[in-house]
């Protein structure tokens, strides 16, 4: 096997590990789930410590989930294209927050956090403004200003603990974000 393949399929066998065990997880179980020897994973990571952090930085890399959002299919009507967003999205975080829950962490250490990532954040905002794209006219408002509160509805309504145990599902997110939460009322009756 080549190197960055032994490497690749070392960290993919790692990372459920870690979701499972924390640090705990020992070199034993990770070779043994990546079908290698105990001894290569030394040839390829220096010791367990720097093969979890490469697991851990690898869960937070964003491209893998912009690259999710850039290939739902734009030809579908608006709300089916958002209810994929927030599936991709919700994914992306339970599998953060189950990481960090293992982990003990209440966030990303410093050492994870490379310098300053504004990019991350307009990377994710961007990706929902090209996604809502032709129905942006539809909108009371900017598209920038939907995936901004379509970001804040995915966290609060994933989160284990902001959600109170009741996360809410990619069709309600979207529904509140496109409809809003008052009953529907008809056109004589102003809605508040």
């Amino acid at each position: 096997m080549a190197p960055e393949a032994r490497r690749a399929a070392i960290l993919a066998a790692t990372l459920p590990l870690v979701r499972r065990h924390g640090t705990e997880v020992t070199t034993r179980q990770i070779a043994e789930a990546a079908g290698v020897a105990e001894g290569t994973l030394f040839r390829v990571f220096p010791d367990k410590e720097s093969l979890v952090q490469a697991a851990v930085a690898q869960a937070f890399d964003p491209e893998p989930t912009l690259r999710e959002l850039a290939a739902i299919d734009r030809s579908l009507p608006l709300r089916p294209r958002l209810t994929a967003a927030v599936v991709v999205l919700q994914r992306r975080l339970s599998e953060v927050f189950g990481l960090l829950h293992a982990l003990g962490w209440a966030g990303p250490p410093d050492r994870m956090r490379k310098p300053p990532q504004p990019g991350i954040n307009d990377g994710f905002r961007a990706a929902v403004v090209d996604l809502v794209g032709p129905d942006e006219d539809a909108l009371r408002v900017p598209a920038a200003e939907l995936a901004h509160v379509l970001r804040l509805l995915v966290f609060s309504g994933t989160h284990p603990m902001i959600a109170d145990g009741h996360p809410l599902d990619a069709p309600q997110i979207v529904a509140i974000l496109l409809d809003g939460l008052l009953a529907p009322t008809t056109p004589e009756e102003p809605r508040c």
